[in-house]
Parts: structure tokens; sequence; C-alpha cells
């Protein structure tokens, strides 16, 4: 009797309305989405590891231009962008478990909280980029902020711009796919037997959250 039931249930997942044809079961194809984004995520780390490299070999030749324009960047705003990503984090994963224990509704609002923290951040962040524009505390050749003459300040602000304009870029990709997400959720397209679009979404997300908590401090606790 335990034999019939397992081979029904089998059966059952095999049939899957979106299990693709060149996977045997919905448990082998999450497990191998899951690797792609892995590998995805690992180039991207792969990325950023590059200008973290950059990052450390300009700060070893100009420490002190380093620690002069990084008290300049307005640091109650990064710390309260780091509040909200972190928290944005933790509504992906509500989400994530809202749609698990089939309540449509919540993951759907987390689904909205994740994506609007996503871009209130570009919106703080903007803010930021606003005011050093405003101050000639630019990048190479644009560099013309007055208060730090130090050598290598004009470098330190092109380091700064192309990691969090990098970064702002993923955010803003993040926050993208959360809002297709939202849309798929609330359709119903998702749950319990099938939420690994979710979970690569949330990988993703997390991945970009991490990438800003070793950002923040290199950046504006120098």
């Amino acid at each position: 009797m335990a034999e019939h039931v397992e081979a029904h249930e089998h059966g059952h997942e095999e049939h899957h309305p979106r299990l693709q044809h060149h996977f045997q079961d919905m448990r082998t194809q999450q497990h191998a989405a899951r690797l792609g984004m892995w590998l995805f995520l690992a180039t991207e780390i792969l990325l950023f590891g590059g200008l973290f490299c950059a990052y450390s070999y300009y700060r070893t030749l100009f420490p002190e231009a380093w620690k002069e324009c990084s008290k300049h960047l307005n640091r109650p705003f990064g710390l309260l962008e780091t509040f909200d990503l972190i928290t944005s984090s933790f509504t992906m994963v509500l989400a994530i478990h809202f749609t698990r224990i089939g309540n449509r509704k919540l993951s759907v609002l987390m689904l909205l909280a994740t994506a609007t923290m996503g871009f209130g951040f570009l919106g703080l962040h903007g803010y930021e980029y606003y005011h050093e524009w405003l101050e000639g505390a630019l990048p190479g050749k644009y560099y013309h902020f007055e208060e730090v003459t130090a050598t290598g300040a004009p470098m330190f602000y092109a380091v700064y711009f192309l990691m969090t304009g990098l970064h702002s870029a993923h955010v803003f990709i993040g926050g993208v796919v959360l809002l297709v997400l939202t849309y798929l959720t609330a359709k119903g397209n998702y749950d319990a037997s099938y939420d690994h679009p979710l979970d690569l979404g949330g990988l993703y997300w997390h991945l970009v959250d991490l990438i800003w908590i070793f950002l923040f401090p290199l950046l504006y606790l120098v």
C-alpha cells in the first residue's frame, strides 16, 4: 500500500505543469536551477572581487586621500541604506516562507516591500550622488572638491562611483526582477510545489545585500 502511494505521488510530481521535459522530477529541476544560479553568483563575486582588489591597491597608494574623502561621505545615509537592504533581505525570506505555506497575499506584500526598499535605496544613493556632483567630488579630471586636496582624492571618487554605481545597477535589476515575481505570485504561479523562481530571486537579492555590507565600511568607515 505504501509503495502504491509513493508511486502515485512520484507520478504526480513527474506530471507537474512546471516540470520541464528534460528533467525527471521537480527536485532535479530545482537542483539544476539552483546550481546555475550559484554559478552565476560566482561570476558576480569575481567581478566585484576585481574591484575590491583595485580598491586595496589604491588605498595603499593614497592612504591620506582615502581617509579624508571617506570623512566627506554621508555616513548617516550610508547607515540608513545598509539598514534598508538588510531589512529587505528579511522581507524576501518572508515572501518565500508565505508562498510555501500558501498565504499568497502576504507573499505579494513582502515582495512589494522588498522591491520598494530596493528602489528606496537607489533614491537615497541618488541623493548622495547629486550632492557629490554639486560639491565637485567627482572622479578623475572632473574632480574639483575644494575641501580635500590630498593627492589621490580623484582616484578615491573614481573607485567610489565605480563600485557603488555597479552595485546600484544590480539593485535596479534586482528590483525589476522582484516586481516581475510579485506579478507572477499575485497570479498564483507559485506555491509550495513550485517556488524556486522566488528562491533564485532571493539568492540574487541576498548577494546584492551582502556586497553592500562590504562596500559600506570600506568606503564610508575608512
